[in-house]
């Protein structure tokens, strides 16, 4: 039997807290680097910023992935809220749902406004489900 569903708002605040702790874990390995295009409309050489972010989009990745998988399918956001993720059967999430759940962020944050979507999702979903769980058929519940 599936637990009572996680509330809309403790997932927000836990989001929140996982958001702060994975930028302050990530942030050493984010820099910006400079270099020269030149832009045709204007007949000139323009500077523009590259910002590098890999390495703390991977950390981002392993940080919700591996506790989501090993750590009773919760963040330290999702403890400290009394949550975690589950299989919608109610059994304890898999690396693999884990993984799916986590890529399935990823992609959407990198299209176009879909992160936001994917967000927003729980506040009309029947099952709380953002599209990420319902891609890796999970829910957060009730630690």
């Amino acid at each position: 039997m599936t637990p009572p569903l996680a509330g809309r708002w403790r997932r927000l605040f836990a989001g929140f807290i996982d958001g702060v702790i994975v930028a302050v874990i990530s942030a050493p390995f984010i820099w910006t680097t400079y270099t020269t295009v030149w832009d045709s409309s204007k007949g000139m050489a323009e500077r523009v910023e590259i910002k590098h972010v890999f390495i703390a989009g991977v950390i981002s990745f392993l940080y919700y992935w591996l506790l989501h998988s090993y750590w009773n399918g919760q963040t330290l956001g999702k403890k400290l809220f009394g949550m975690r993720v589950v299989m919608d059967t109610g059994e304890p999430v898999t690396v693999l749902a884990a993984a799916i759940r986590q890529g399935t962020v990823v992609i959407l944050d990198w299209l176009c406004c879909l992160g936001i979507v994917n967000l927003a999702w729980i506040l009309f979903d029947p099952r709380k489900q953002a599209l990420h769980d319902k891609a890796a058929k999970t829910l957060v519940v009730d630690a």
